[in-house]
Order: C-alpha cells, then structure tokens, then sequence
C-alpha cells in the first residue's frame, strides 16, 4: 500500500495496479449493496479506480492518518456522493487508463452473499477480511511452491481454517508416508507462517504495533460473525 501511494517508488504505478486489482471485491460489493446495478457498480468502481490513478489519491493515505481499510471507504463514499452525477457518462473509462478488473467473477461471488439486512459498511468489511485472508493466503502458496513443497501445502491448506480430527491427521500421515506427529508439526509450521504473513498485510495498512493487533482482532470478528 505504501508503495503505490508513493509517486517516486520504483514500480508506484504497478503497486496501485495490483492494489487495485486486490481490493476490487469489497469496494464493488459496497457500491451492489449500495442499491446499484451491477453494470452501474462495474462502472463506478473502475471509474474510481480511474481517479486513484490520475489524481494519486493514495498519496493522502498513511498509516498516522488511520487505517487504510477506513480512507479506502471513506474515499469511495466521498466519490458517490460528489462525482457520479458528472461522471455518469463515461461508461467503461471514457477512453481513459483503467484497470483490468474481473467484475464477471466479483458480480458470481456477490451473488452468492446473503440476502440479509446487512449494510454496505459491514459487507465491505466482510470482504475486506475475506481479501486479505485470500492474499495471505497467496503468499503462503508461492512461498510453498518455491520451496518445492506444491503438493505438501494444497494437502495442508483446508487446515489453516479448521482443525484436524485424529482420523484425519491419521489419513495425512499415510498419505505422506510420516508419522502423524510430523503431519501435526507440519499444520502448525504452516500456521505460524500464515499468522507471520497475515501480520504483515496487515501492518502495511496501519500506523503501528498496537493498531496492528487491534485490526487482527477486528478482523478475526467479522470472519466469526
């Protein structure tokens, strides 16, 4: 995050690129459950996008400002409230740079969100965790795959969101040809990486120690809600 809003770091544009990229789902889900169409939140979204990269908006956001999950919202409420209406007309980017954003696939997975009271502030939220566990999760693979272990972390990786019967670590074992004492120490290296990872997408995004603690357990609340 920091790099995308810095103007003179090298690859500023690619990291705003991938930004955007990464943090597309919540804000489209904001704008669907906004009371928009999905062609409407397409346009709007990437539309905002748009304006993260002309006008460098990033650049305001630091972590002694708040968190970014915060300006990130804060700066989308104040763009529906102030721009649509004069920015209506430039359907699909008007022929300015956009992103290449996958709203087929972020229009199937809003679809399968449930049609509760739920406010667009609290399903934002919800897929903020949802992308950022996604993204830790991401970092964790190619990290495995690096190492040569492709096939150890995609038999693992249901572990890392629920736990193992004794059965299960049992099957694990056999698969591995181990002990069901190294599948166990296996599970919780891998956990302790995820944690290590999700920590530091994390406080790329906030001011501090402190904070970064209080937004892992903000986090782990939307996910149990």
């Amino acid at each position: 995050m920091r790099a995308a809003g810095d103007a003179v770091a090298p690859d500023a544009h690619g990291a705003l690129t991938r930004l955007c990229e990464q943090y597309w789902p919540p804000l489209y889900a904001f704008v669907r459950r906004s009371g928009h169409s999905p062609e409407d939140a397409c346009d709007l979204t990437q539309e905002f996008f748009a304006r993260l990269l002309e006008k460098r908006w990033l650049a305001q956001a630091s972590p002694e400002r708040g968190r970014f999950r915060s300006f990130r919202l804060g700066s989308l409420k104040h763009f529906l409230a102030n721009e649509w209406n004069r920015t209506h007309c430039l359907k699909h980017g008007g022929g300015r740079e956009t992103i290449p954003l996958d709203a087929a696939t972020t229009e199937e997975r809003y679809a399968l969100e449930p049609r509760d009271a739920t406010t667009p502030e609290v399903l934002y939220e919800r897929r903020w965790a949802m992308t950022l566990i996604a993204r830790t999760q991401e970092r964790l693979r190619a990290e495995m795959i690096a190492a040569g272990h492709r096939e150890r972390f995609e038999v693992l990786e249901p572990t890392l969101v629920g736990e193992r019967t004794e059965a299960g670590y049992a099957e694990l074992a056999g698969r591995f040809g181990v002990t069901e004492t190294a599948v166990k120490a296996m599970v919780l290296r891998l956990r302790r990486r995820f944690r290590v990872l999700l920590r530091e997408e994390v406080a790329d995004t906030v001011g501090g120690e402190a904070e970064v603690d209080q937004e892992l357990q903000h986090l782990f609340e939307i996910l149990s809600g």
